[in-house]
């Protein structure tokens, strides 16, 4: 396990979390689109936050489900990740 979250992680995650199925390629494409477009909400973004402090032992922040974008979630919860390195 990484440092880091990746794309493909957080695609695999939307998938398990809230039954979404989107490409790492498309979710790099559409990087700083709303979760929204997805088919994401804030509960979904909840489910995310819990499975990766369950796999990562460690808490995320409290705005993590408050995300707008997936790239403002990778932000700042590798943000996280990477102090507690």
């Amino acid at each position: 396990m990484s440092d880091r979250i990746t794309v493909e992680e957080l695609t695999e995650l939307m998938k398990k979390s809230a039954g979404v199925t989107v490409s790492p390629e498309e979710l790099r494409r559409r990087y700083d689109t709303g979760f929204d477009a997805f088919g994401i909400d804030s509960l979904a973004l909840l489910g995310i936050v819990g499975e990766l402090e369950n796999r990562y032992g460690t808490p995320m922040p409290v705005d993590a489900e408050k995300s707008k974008t997936p790239q403002q979630f990778l932000e700042l919860v590798n943000s996280v990740l990477l102090t507690e390195a």
